[in-house]
Order: C-alpha cells, then sequence, then structure tokens
C-alpha cells in the first residue's frame, strides 16, 4: 500500500510579509499528517539566505518554481497570504498548468499606484534607516485584531522583527513594481479559494468580494474575528475552510 501522503496533492504555503514559514505553523501541523506539505522560506526571510538580492517581483517565482523542481513536486494546491497571495498569482501565470487548485488569503491582485508605491518606497527607506522593531509595534494590531490571543501577537511580532531590513526593504521596492493580476485570475481554470478576515484594513473584504467575482470557480470565506492574519487568529476556523476545498480539489 502506498504511503497516505501519495493519495493526496501535495500542499505549497507561501508566506506573507514581512514574515516566514513559521507563519503557517498551524496549517503545517494539521494537514502534513495526510499530505506532503511545503512551506518555504522566501528569498530574505526566516532561514534563507540574507540580506535578499531580490530586485524583481518575479524572483520569488523563480525560486519557488526551482523550488517545486528540485523537489519533484509536478503538480499541487498552491496557497498564498498578502504578498504570498500575490507571489501565488505570479506563480500561477508562469507555471498555472501544475496548480490543480489556488487559496488566495487576505490579498489583492491590482499593482500599485503610484502613491501606494511611493509609499513601500518610503517604507523601505524607514526599515533601512531605522530597522524592524518600530515598524513592527506600529502595525502589530493591524496584522491581527487586538483581540488576538497573545501568544499569537507574540509569534506575528517576533517574526517581523526578525525579517532582516535590506531583505524586507528589497521586497517592498520589487513589490512596488509587480504587475496587475486582475485579468490573469480571469483565466484561472482551476477551483480556487478566497478567504479575507473580516477586520483585515490591509486587504478588505471588498477585495476579496473582487477577486471571487473575478475569478471562474472560486469560494468566498470571510473569517469572523481576524485581522490580516486570519490563518493565526482563527485557526480552527481557516484550517476547516482549507480542509474542505482540499476535499474539494484532491
Amino acid at each position: 500500500m502506498p504511503p497516505l501522503t501519495s493519495l493526496y496533492l501535495p500542499l505549497v504555503l507561501i508566506h506573507g510579509h514581512p514574515f516566514d514559514h513559521t507563519m503557517w505553523t498551524p496549517q503545517i501541523e494539521a494537514f502534513s499528517p495526510a499530505r506532503r506539505v511545503i512551506a518555504p522560506d522566501l528569498r530574505g526571510y526566516g532561514s534563507s539566505p540574507a540580506p535578499s538580492t531580490v530586485t524583481r517581483f518575479s524572483d520569488f517565482t523563480t525560486d519557488i518554481e526551482e523550488l517545486l523542481d528540485e523537489l519533484k513536486v509536478e503538480t499541487f494546491v498552491l496557497a498564498g497570504l498578502s504578498m504570498g497571495g500575490q507571489i501565488a498569482m505570479d506563480c500561477h501565470g508562469r507555471f498555472g498548468e501544475r496548480v490543480r487548485g489556488l487559496v488566495l488569503a487576505d490579498t489583492f491582485p491590482s499593482a500599485d499606484t503610484p502613491e501606494a508605491a511611493s509609499t513601500r518606497e518610503a517604507t523601505a527607506d524607514r526599515l533601512l534607516r531605522e530597522g524592524m522593531r518600530g515598524y513592527a509595534d506600529e502595525v502589530l494590531e493591524r496584522m491581527v485584531a487586538p483581540t488576538a490571543d497573545p501568544q499569537v501577537k507574540a509569534h506575528v511580532h517576533r517574526m517581523m522583527t526578525a525579517t532582516d531590513p535590506g531583505s524586507a526593504a528589497a521586497a517592498l521596492r520589487a513589490r512596488a513594481q509587480r504587475p496587475d493580476y486582475r485579468d490573469l485570475l480571469t483565466r484561472v481554470t482551476v477551483p480556487a479559494l478566497v478567504v479575507v478576515g473580516a477586520d483585515d484594513t490591509y486587504t478588505p473584504v471588498a477585495d476579496a468580494e473582487a477577486m471571487h467575482a473575478a475569478l471562474p470557480d472560486s469560494t468566498l470565506r470571510v473569517i469572523e474575528g481576524a485581522a490580516h492574519l486570519p490563518n493565526l487568529e482563527r485557526p480552527e476556523e481557516f484550517n476547516e475552510i482549507l480542509g474542505e476545498f482540499l476535499a474539494h480539489v484532491g
């Protein structure tokens, strides 16, 4: 009898900014007993080499494609949150024939406006000048709801402050120049799941609704009592939603 993990599609999890793969700890623990879960640290984050040498947003996509080739993972379910969701969209544009299901959490597909790009550039300058701690203190209760578990808050703050400022700045500059993925979403033929925290102010519910409307075959789920990181803030509910989707796609 083949091992259980061979019966299901691998699950690839792409973390957001400025976090690392431990952002996905509740999902790794929940789903790895039954399937192969691949949750890499993006270039310049976590245990990957730092500072990052990323100059284009697609550099992240190239890294993921090369990792999956190295691991001999041909087809998979692809999930990303926030910047990770945008990287997932970029991946679908580059090697979408390998994706059997797409999960987009707390993210949005449009390119940055000139004002948004300018803000990212200014934030990059600030991180290089001041480091990560002041930024982490400032945004913590936008990343997670003020009512989030203190251990979750501590985990999120720890990930942010551990990120190399040079890597975070490089990613912000690359992200400011990323393409628009709205047309790409209309051409996604595989099942998709759109998830968002009800209290997310970075990528509000309206953004999720727009993605849901653009995707030909998608489900939208809103998680109450969560902000930008519902997978950490409400892991049981997030895992139930993701588990239902995985059961649907295989």
